[in-house]
């Protein structure tokens, strides 16, 4: 062939390969009351290999946190990259549409831009319970995916080998169980398969696939190879310090849950804990699945890949085993993003909210977002992990019709307002794991940081 011919196919096809570098596949993974790592729980006890790979090829926020500390209000705002406060979604009760009808989620976006869009799991929250056309509503099935798909565990992966419910009934979801069976018994077994499947069928169109783990999430199960990973013998739960700071009672729940709590011993609060690390292993090795299979097709460099817990938790901090508090353990969580042409295994201190992942993905993949949303794209902090777009983050959670808070963490101080005037201030330059209330010797820090909260969206209940 002619080299004048050949250099006419090239120019002809230069179009088409910038085209197809600007349309990256999008590979949104989230794991299901995942904790950031800190205090009792810390990569020196629980085994996570996969996360480690991912934390290689991408950049480890470790100041990234949720703008509600509970799974529907979290997935909701980071969905449509706006605050709980502008969606008005602060419980499990209510499904996004319901509040929301018109809005354009993320996925949404690039499902009416011509990319393929499957979900996996629990991307928003499932609900419906055996009603398919409910359980479809939940996942937002049509509007946000062309498919979305929930997953049960089988009947050999319902039979447990070791077990235990530690509240003896007062609380139906705090058991856990070493379940009989194989990894694909589990519903996040099923989950990594599908997204395997996916990802080897969607072929050169560009995808975005949503993989949502349900683990570590209680009831705390998992194959009982995950348990032997971790003898009881070898983990020590947290120890809340004798002079730590009392907090309201509101902050953490004195209901059910906190009565429960108060009767565990040391026993119990251990059986919990490994069955936490059990699950995180757990939901790992099914991470490390999806990650061969990018190996396999050669992705990385094709495709921009999120990895988020919806929230953080609690594994025993303040006698608490949950989430739904303003404090680190609940606000802050897993943030990993590997995306192409930026640089892989490193660290940044730079603050990031959950409402930044919406234009982040959007800003890589050329696309703009069709409202105005509450975050920025982080794209400068991760072709610069030193960069900042910003000091604070927000979180806002509500206890009842006439009680909020919303709380703002900035590099020193985690600083909680409530509705009715009270406040909470930590210092995390002498107290990171936040046990002692500074509020009373720190006024003009308290000022400044209530003046900061003022330029949050207002909170109504109705």
């Amino acid at each position: 062939m002619k080299p004048s011919r050949l250099l006419l196919i090239a120019l002809l096809l230069a179009p088409l390969a910038a085209l197809a570098q600007a349309r990256p596949n999008v590979l949104l993974i989230m794991a299901d009351d995942f904790r950031d790592f800190g205090g009792a729980f810390t990569k020196d006890v629980v085994k996570t290999p996969n996360l480690d790979r991912l934390r290689a090829r991408g950049t480890t926020f470790e100041r990234a946190y949720v703008q509600y500390p509970v799974c529907n209000p979290s997935r909701c705002s980071m969905m449509t990259g706006l605050r709980a406060e502008q969606t008005g979604i602060v419980g499990n009760d209510v499904p996004l549409r319901q509040r929301m009808p018109d809005v354009i989620t993320l996925p949404q976006l690039f499902k009416e831009a011509g990319w393929q869009a499957h979900a996996f799991g629990k991307l928003y929250h499932l609900g419906g319970g055996r009603d398919v056309e409910a359980r479809q509503q939940w996942m937002d099935a049509g509007r946000s995916w062309h498919t979305a798909q929930a997953f049960e565990a089988t009947k050999t992966g319902r039979k447990m080998l070791e077990g235990r419910d530690v509240t003896a009934g007062a609380l139906k979801w705090c058991h856990w169980g070493a379940a009989d069976g194989t990894d694909d018994d589990q519903p996040d077994g099923q989950i990594a398969a599908a997204t395997v499947a996916m990802i080897q069928k969607a072929g050169d169109t560009p995808w975005f696939i949503g993989c949502g783990f349900m683990k570590p999430h209680d009831p705390f199960i998992a194959p009982k190879k995950y348990f032997d990973m971790y003898p009881p013998d070898s983990l020590k739960p947290w120890t809340d310090p004798a002079d730590m700071t009392p907090v309201r009672k509101e902050h953490v729940s004195s209901g059910d849950y906190a009565k429960a709590f108060g009767k565990f011993t040391a026993q119990e609060w251990r059986e919990l804990f490994r069955a936490y690390c059990a699950c995180t292993s757990f939901m790992d090795a099914q991470l490390g699945r999806v990650l061969d299979a990018l190996d396999k097709k050669q992705l990385w460099d094709k495709t921009v890949i999120v990895f988020v817990g919806d929230h953080g938790y609690h594994t025993g901090e303040r006698q608490w085993w949950n989430k739904n508090t303003l404090f680190e353990r609940s606000c802050r969580a897993p943030l990993i993003i590997a995306a192409p042409g930026m640089k892989g295994g490193r660290t940044t201190h730079s603050f990031a909210e959950f409402v930044d992942v919406y234009p982040t993905v959007a800003d890589f993949c050329g696309l703009k977002m069709p409202h105005a949303g509450a975050g920025a794209s982080l794209r400068p902090v991760l072709a610069d992990p030193a960069a900042s777009i910003k000091d604070a983050a927000f979180t806002l959670l509500v206890r009842n019709p006439n009680l909020h808070a919303q709380s703002v963490r900035t590099a020193r101080w985690r600083f909680t307002r409530w509705s009715d005037g009270r406040t909470e201030l930590f210092d995390h330059a002498a107290d990171p794991e936040e046990l002692r209330d500074v509020s009373a010797q720190h006024g003009g820090t308290i000022a400044e940081l209530t003046a900061r909260l003022q330029t949050l969206p207002p909170f109504t209940s109705k």
